[in-house]
């Protein structure tokens, strides 16, 4: 029994060695980097072959896009960012909750006591994900944040007594379709910019690195849909140059002289956009990664809204999610 304990506490050790040394890599360096190369215009003799290689190795649909030809595409950040056809993907009108990307549900269901699953048996706080709660018009919840426990901050987020609060995780991989959707008709009060790492959030990373969301850069927006609070966060990745938002310009992610280039606990930046809301509709497009990366969703509803999807089930933008209808 000692000898397996022995061994248990080295794999622990080695484990951690190995993460430590994986985050000290220049990732952000290497991701900028992969940005600015994303924007070389290729040339023409070599957009064929150089797309179709990508097309190939990460199976992307190009026939799903509103351009087909692949030297049509300056470089591989038009690619990426190619848009579809316009009836390519149509957006569920019975679901509240709508899929706000192409890409693999990594994880879903109900919020506890605070707590979210990265992946099965991984976990992350949320009150750590979001941070204080400063778009709340209640600021003794901010104040007190440093004292509140997971499960105080999970109870201060919900506005609507008897509710529940839900969360859903979708994986955008290289070849899925790069722009990322709104998954609800909502109300943007609030947008709070963690700087960070910019690990891979690939599933098998996910399942290797606790609180892998929190330690990445990422781009929150808080607000309210019909059931009360809502947010959605764009999760930056390895090789995501920049995380682009349609409604929100002045936001920049992934900057070299930024003063905390580095995840720091309690280092973000807000903007309030309480005056002027940003009114924003089921499936209007929201915002792109340059590569694949990660959408959560984290709302709240009544206690009868019912998921209509599975971990790791391949999913599409405008596809069915959710909703609190019974017929």
């Amino acid at each position: 029994r000692k000898r397996s304990s022995i061994r248990k506490k080295r794999g622990h050790r080695h484990v951690n060695r190995t993460i430590e040394m994986y985050r000290i890599m220049p990732l952000k360096a290497i991701s900028r980097a992969w940005g600015k190369f994303n924007q070389l215009e290729l040339p023409v003799v070599l957009r064929r072959p150089l797309l179709g290689l990508y097309v190939w190795m990460f199976d992307c649909k190009v026939d799903e896009a509103m351009e087909t030809e692949l030297q049509n595409y300056k470089n591989l950040g038009e690619f990426f960012r190619r848009v579809l056809k316009p009836d390519i993907r149509l957006i569920s009108q019975k679901e509240e909750l709508t899929n706000p990307a192409d890409g693999k549900i990594l994880h879903f269901g109900e919020v506890t006591d605070g707590i979210l699953e990265q992946v099965k048996g991984i976990n992350y706080s949320v009150k750590h994900f979001l941070g204080p709660q400063t778009w709340n018009s209640n600021s003794k919840k901010s104040k007190r944040f440093a004292k509140q426990t997971d499960e105080e901050y999970f109870r201060g987020l919900k506005v609507k007594p008897g509710n529940k609060l839900y969360h859903c995780v979708v994986y955008l991989a290289p070849g899925d379709y790069h722009r990322f959707h709104s998954a609800a008709k909502w109300t943007i009060n609030y947008r709070r910019h963690f700087p960070g790492e910019l690990l891979s959030v690939s599933p098998g990373i996910a399942r290797w690195i606790h609180g892998l969301f929190v330690l990445n850069e990422r781009v929150a927006y808080m607000g309210n849909w019909e059931h009360g609070f809502f947010s959605y966060t764009a999760v930056g990745a390895t090789n995501v140059g920049s995380i682009k938002i349609y409604c929100d310009q002045e936001v920049m992610t992934n900057v070299k002289h930024h003063p905390d280039t580095r995840y720091t606990p309690g280092v973000y930046f807000d903007k309030d956009f309480r005056e002027n809301p940003i009114h924003v509709e089921k499936g209007e497009m929201f915002g792109e990664f340059n590569l694949g990366s990660t959408v959560v969703l984290i709302f709240e509803a009544p206690e009868n809204f019912k998921f209509n999807v599975n971990n790791d089930q391949k999913v599409r933008m405008g596809e069915p999610m959710g909703t609190c209808k019974t017929s």
